[in-house]
């Protein structure tokens, strides 16, 4: 599976210029390539990228997650989020992409160097922003 280039561009803005605050890919499954499907601004919240996960559809995420600790400090951590949409009627072709996903999100993740924190989600509670503060800390 190939990355498309404005993956790791973005993911660099991202983590560098700290000009996005989260991005989502998606496979691009004619073009057998990942590629960036939307981008959130440095002003957007966890509600917003938890807006833009397709309810039957997979996709891969980075966010950008700031907190304190507990000693008062403002820390950040990147998040890379695999996201496998559950569906109430699993078809063939959503069960094919979950594995194209699966297969595909080790190599994809290593092109994105400076995950801090991996999380797999199949629906919303399994990454809610408790999950995410609690795995932050």
């Amino acid at each position: 599976m190939a990355v498309n280039d404005e993956c790791k561009l973005k993911f660099l803005e991202l983590k560098a210029k700290r000009i996005h605050r989260f991005i989502v890919f998606k496979i691009d499954e004619k073009l057998q390539q990942v590629t960036v499907d939307k981008i959130g601004g440095s002003s957007e919240s966890y509600d917003d990228f938890t807006a833009c996960m397709p309810a039957n559809e997979c996709r891969y995420a980075v966010f950008d997650f700031d907190f304190i600790t507990s000693e008062n400090c403002q820390k950040s951590k990147i998040f890379f989020i695999a996201w496998y949409a559950s569906s109430t009627s699993p078809d063939t072709s959503r069960v094919r992409s979950k594995m194209l996903y699966a297969s595909s999100k080790d190599r994809f993740k290593r092109e994105l160097d400076g995950i801090q924190v991996e999380l797999q989600a199949t629906d919303p509670s399994e990454m809610g922003i408790d999950i995410i503060r609690a795995r932050a800390l």
